[in-house]
């Protein structure tokens, strides 16, 4: 069992507060209209903080959906700046920035989990060091894509670790009405491959599965499957209204376990956080989302850049729509 230093908690917690609180500013932009549509990260903080903060950012590659850039800070500032560009529109918003290895957030449900275990087994071809994490929602496990790359990757021994964030809701739908499994870890025993479930809540517990599932797959012994359980602590978007489906009295409850309030309680406990450093990492957030916004509002708008990253080099359909794009572009501007 690895359990993470006190030093390792603290940076764990101002990543998860600054989380939270760039989170906060941005549903609040959107109902400006300043930007577009975002799923707030509530609940989410330990799981996604932690699992980041078990990786090798030289060498492990991260593979989001659409909640996880805000936590994803270790990895560097590229990757705030590269969201808002998202967030605004900008067609240059899916850059992958080098070295940074952390692909583009997406909304396609479940299309992620493919591209890590050929990221995964790209590495093992190359023999480079490094696993391929990559997370989704349980809503996902429910699409054919998620059992496809699990097959694959058990077949393939990849170095993938998958992580399933379960925070009880698929959009409007609950988890009883999506699998009968009596958890999703249990779905590891038909890829061949070890599920662990853990508490999402837990950040130290988190860090632990990840980090043993990693060392698992350097050690050449393939992928794992984690469940990290956690509750949804406010909309699936800025476009989804929870309060017509979810019971108040189970969002009640599971507010008083909000994950960051739980590290924060024991690091206050431990003498490594107060009000000072509160107030410190949150102004710091915002300083950064802003500076981010600014950026992005300001970057150059290449409007061909949309086509970018699809092929190492463009085929000829390609080409030719880039041609137009950009033809198009000149007739506007004359």
């Amino acid at each position: 069992m690895t359990i993470p230093s006190d030093a390792q908690l603290r940076e764990i917690l101002v990543d998860m507060v600054t989380a939270r609180t760039q989170s906060a500013r941005l549903w609040n932009l959107q109902r400006q209209g300043q930007v577009g549509t975002v799923a707030p990260i509530d609940g989410h903080e330990a799981t996604i903080v932690a699992a980041a903060h078990a990786l090798d950012t030289e060498h492990d590659w991260v593979i989001p959906q659409y909640r996880e850039p805000l936590a994803l800070r270790r990895y560097g500032p590229e990757i705030l700046e590269r969201f808002m560009l998202y967030s605004l529109g900008h067609p240059a918003g899916g850059h992958i920035p080098d070295p940074i290895r952390v692909l583009p957030n997406q909304i396609s449900l479940g299309t992620q989990i493919p591209h890590a275990v050929g990221i995964a087994w790209g590495m093992v071809l190359r023999s480079e060091p490094g696993v391929a994490l990559v997370f989704f929602g349980d809503g996902s496990s429910s699409e054919g894509d998620f059992y496809e790359a699990g097959n694959l990757a058990g077949v393939l021994n990849a170095p993938v670790v998958m992580v399933c964030v379960n925070n009880q809701w698929a959009i409007s739908t609950p988890v009883h009405l999506q699998t009968a499994a009596e958890s999703f870890a249990d779905k590891a025993a038909g890829f061949g491959i070890p599920g662990v479930k853990v508490d999402g809540n837990d950040a130290a517990a988190v860090y632990d599965a990840v980090d043993e599932a990693r060392k698992r797959a350097l050690a050449g012994k393939g992928p794992t499957l984690i469940e990290a359980v956690i509750y949804r602590l406010g909309a699936h978007t800025t476009a989804d209204d929870p309060t017509r489906y979810v019971p108040p009295e189970d969002l009640e409850a599971a507010q008083r376990d909000d994950p960051v309030l739980r590290l924060t309680s024991q690091l206050r406990k431990l003498g490594l956080w107060d009000d000072a450093a509160q107030q410190e990492t949150e102004v710091e957030a915002l300083e950064l989302l802003d500076r981010a916004v600014e950026d992005a509002r300001s970057a150059p708008l290449a409007v061909d850049a949309l086509l970018d990253h699809c092929f190492s080099v463009d085929t000829q359909r390609l080409a030719l729509q880039r041609s137009q794009l950009l033809e198009a572009r000149s007739t506007e501007t004359r």
